[in-house]
């Protein structure tokens, strides 16, 4: 999911918002009042750019088709998705590796392409992140000397502390059996983003057989 532009953000949780009040979206004209827009051109390209950006799907012809991708009918909650894996080449996020959204209070989501990725390995024990946890992913804050971040590296996919160490990237686990990745530019790696927080379930519904079902209205 991309980021939003600030209207584009404040028009998608006024949808949020309105859905989980009146159990209908708002028209595209209800749209148009609340934001001063006198344009319903300008609105429908709004609501294209967040169909476009993956937080709602567009039904034409309908006054009110839109469809709040994960959608929690909890106010004041922002549908954040949670990746089994990511994708070997860009983009590293894709539909297909999607498990489900899970239903975050705003105040909690450190930014609007905030996503959720499970842990695979045990790299990062020592600062109680472990294998099968979850880990909440801000791909808008840039990394410093010291972050913990998601990265790719080849077909692995990890959690490290990242640092810098003149033109190379280090990324070292805070285990004793597991190695250190000194990258440069010929490395074929990614940084998906810095750990935001940790979560750890205690009922995991993918072992369970629910994992491949989306919460909400997807």
């Amino acid at each position: 999911m991309e980021s939003l532009t600030t209207l584009e953000r404040d028009v998608y949780h006024y949808l949020l918002d309105f859905l989980a009040e009146n159990t209908y979206q708002p028209s595209v004209r209800e749209i148009g009042r609340r934001f001063r827009i006198k344009s319903t051109k300008t609105v429908v390209d709004i609501l294209q750019s967040l169909a476009l950006k993956g937080y709602v799907a567009r039904e034409a012809g309908r006054s009110r088709g839109l469809r709040l991708l994960g959608f929690s009918a909890i106010g004041r909650t922002q549908p954040v998705p949670l990746y089994r894996r990511l994708n070997s080449s860009e983009p590293v996020l894709i539909d297909a590796n999607r498990e489900r959204f899970i239903a975050m209070d705003r105040m909690f989501v450190p930014s609007d392409d905030a996503f959720f990725l499970r842990v695979e390995d045990d790299g990062m024990i020592d600062r109680g992140i472990q294998r099968g946890d979850l880990v909440l992913v801000n791909p808008a804050a840039r990394a410093h000397d010291g972050d913990a971040v998601v990265a790719r590296v080849n077909d692995q996919v990890m959690v490290r502390l990242l640092a810098h160490r003149g033109a190379e990237l280090v990324l070292t686990p805070l285990a004793p059996d597991l190695r250190e990745f000194v990258l440069g530019p010929m490395d074929d790696f990614a940084i998906a983003g810095t750990v935001a927080a940790v979560m750890r379930p205690l009922l995991d519904k993918q072992e369970s057989g629910s994992g491949n079902q989306e919460s909400g209205n997807e």
